[in-house]
């Protein structure tokens, strides 16, 4: 899959966070980009000038150490300035290695302890229920993290309450800190181990901008059970030297001449 100029420019932003403290969880990043791209510009609902309006749809980043993805997004959308990505890291800076909660304009939940943000996703899809509010839950979790019993205790809770309110969207790029998924504990089936829990599953390609597009208008896929959304991914999309190598899940010490490569590939 061929990347446009959006999601190019999208990871110029990441490589400039990068670049200021030379580390960063690269791999994650690049794989989440196109679905965080497309929710935020055709799913979810939201004002960038009012970022706790009452009635807007709630996303939670469950893979916390992705963030470099969703900080970019979000100051793409306007959340707070482009400008302020540069100060990544850095310290007395709010866009700290996770997300943090009434820190980062925009960000719903303060994840990167994995296993939490889908519980989270299921309270809060439970009260907008009980409030009677319209607003919509998407939690993105990454495959190692479905390692963490908790994930399908909210799972289940899920289905119980048939909260058709939230969407589970899996980065499933087949890697997580040290190993392939399918060596350190093999997720599969995945598609079904979701439909056994009570979701409405499918599977999509999680860099195909357009097919992204057209499943996001068909949610919820059942009005009586909540939704999982298994994106396949590349970690490191977007970067030969990177693209599949576990090693590129966290990077320290980057010199200048892995970061002018990372700019090379989206020349």
């Amino acid at each position: 899959m061929v990347l446009d100029q959006p999601s190019k420019d999208i990871r110029r932003s990441i490589i400039s966070m990068i670049e200021g403290e030379r580390r960063g969880h690269f791999g994650p990043a690049m794989s989440a980009v196109e679905m965080l791209r497309v929710l935020y510009d055709s799913f979810l609902r939201y004002r960038t000038d009012e970022p706790l309006w009452p009635n807007r749809d709630r996303l939670i980043l469950s893979k916390g150490h992705g963030c470099l993805a969703l900080y970019a997004t979000l100051a793409h959308k306007g959340f707070f300035p482009k400008n302020e990505l540069e100060t990544f890291g850095k310290a007395n800076s709010r866009l700290g290695g996770h997300p943090e909660w009434r820190k980062v304009p925009g960000v719903e939940a303060t994840t990167g302890a994995l296993g939490h943000g889908l519980s989270i996703g299921v309270g809060m899809a439970l009260a907008g229920r009980i409030r009677k509010q319209s607003y919509r839950v998407v939690v993105i979790t990454g495959d190692g993290e479905l390692n963490e019993g908790s994930v399908w205790e909210a799972a289940m809770s899920a289905a119980k309450h048939k909260l058709s309110n939230l969407t589970v969207f899996v980065d499933y790029n087949k890697l997580q800190t040290y190993g392939p998924t399918c060596e350190v504990l093999d997720l599969e089936p995945l598609t079904e181990k979701w439909r056994s829990f009570g979701f409405e599953v499918e599977e999509v390609d999680g860099h195909d901008v357009n097919a992204l597009e057209r499943l996001m208008t068909r949610l919820p896929l059942n009005p009586q059970k909540p939704t999982a959304v298994i994106c396949h991914t590349v970690k490191g999309k977007g970067f030969p030297f990177a693209e599949g190598k576990a090693d590129w899940h966290h990077k320290s010490g980057l010199s200048s001449e892995e970061i002018a490569s990372m700019y090379d590939c989206l020349a």
